[in-house]
């Protein structure tokens, strides 16, 4: 009778082993390695030009921007916020850019005033969300029109153009020593994505971070400034898309009050394809760095094969779908599996696991 026991108990050891594999397997971030890899073989057989290095040189370019400005959404969608206000960031901080450098302002002198007012931004994000529990897609929302006023009150319909070569060649040229492959705004956010990595899977910070989108009012049960915080991620949020906001300008050598219209949702549809819950609590940096090869090859597979780039709305849109209805049936599916499996396994095996 023992040795029967026993046999079934190592069955269900191996049982749980099995599934253990399989959900490493079945982790989003593995989906969307293999997503990656198919994007890559699919749009090498579309186009021959696809995986050129000039080709490999132009989709940075192209996305440099958007991909950085990921980095600082999907701490704040983990943290259970949103900031919808992004792209109008960075068309705020191109007018200024604009607006000052036609006065005369000295460039270093102009950074320090954009970086400035990115942390001013941020901050009256973070503030109206924390301090006066204000919803952050509400509020958000709202920026993202105020910020976008400003840009138009700085620069109306003018455009400045005149830039130091010095400064544009940053936006189009390829970094030394990488065989012309590589931008300097694909190199700012391999960088960025190492730092965030780092802070957000690694350190008390990002552990508190995940705290709060899972629970805030048990993060603030806990300890954790949930307030000073979640500001502090806003704040974050400013001064990198201001940032973008100058490699954006640098790289058109133009400075419009309506740059970066619409990259909102880009930057959203990129990060929940990573895997982030929209809920919070849930997401990693490895799958946001999968997430922008897949939607950044998506689009060029797509612009290489003659797609008419006027309907390519439907791409975002449908992977904005695709990635909030597919964690949620697979959360539903593996709970379901998880009590049948319940109701199946002999009664004296659940009473041995809870002695």
């Amino acid at each position: 009778m023992n040795s029967h026991r026993e046999r079934l108990r190592k069955r269900a050891d191996k049982g749980t082993a099995e599934r253990d594999w399989a959900h490493v397997l079945l982790r989003w971030e593995t989906g969307l390695a293999i997503v990656v890899v198919g994007i890559v073989a699919i749009g090498a057989l579309a186009s021959p030009d696809f995986l050129t290095g000039n080709n490999l040189f132009n989709l940075g370019l192209s996305n440099g921007e958007i991909a950085i400005m990921t980095l600082p959404m999907t701490l704040i969608i983990i943290s259970g916020e949103i900031d919808l206000s992004v792209a109008s960031m960075l068309g705020m901080s191109s007018a200024l850019l604009g607006f000052l450098w036609a006065r005369g302002w000295p460039m270093p002198a102009i950074f320090v005033m954009v970086a400035v007012v990115g942390l001013a931004a941020g901050a009256v994000n973070g503030l109206l969300v924390t301090r006066l529990r204000l919803p952050s897609l509400a509020v958000t929302i709202g920026t993202l029109a105020l910020y976008r006023g400003i840009a138009t009150i700085l620069l109306g319909p003018n455009t400045v153009s005149n830039f130091p070569a010095a400064y544009t060649n940053l936006g189009v040229n390829a970094v030394p020593f990488t065989s012309n492959d590589m931008t300097y705004s694909t190199l700012v956010f391999l960088v960025l994505a190492v730092i965030f990595g780092v802070v957000l899977h690694s350190t008390p910070f990002g552990r508190s971070i995940y705290a709060m989108g899972a629970s805030a009012e048990a993060a603030q049960f806990a300890g954790i400034r949930v307030k000073r915080i979640k500001t502090t991620l806003f704040m974050i949020s400013g001064l990198v898309c201001s940032a973008a906001g100058v490699l954006w300008t640098f790289r058109l050598n133009t400075a419009v009050q309506n740059n970066g219209l619409g990259l909102e949702l880009d930057v959203v549809a990129i990060v929940l394809l990573a895997g982030v819950s929209i809920f919070g609590g849930k997401g990693s940096v490895i799958g946001v760095v999968l997430a922008v090869l897949a939607f950044c090859g998506i689009q060029n597979a797509l612009l290489l094969t003659n797609f008419n780039q006027e309907a390519s709305g439907i791409v975002t849109g449908a992977l904005l779908l695709a990635s909030v209805f597919l964690p949620n049936a697979a959360r539903w599916l593996h709970g379901s599996r998880r009590l049948s499996w319940a109701a199946r396994r002999p009664s004296w095996l659940t009473r041995t696991q809870s002695t």
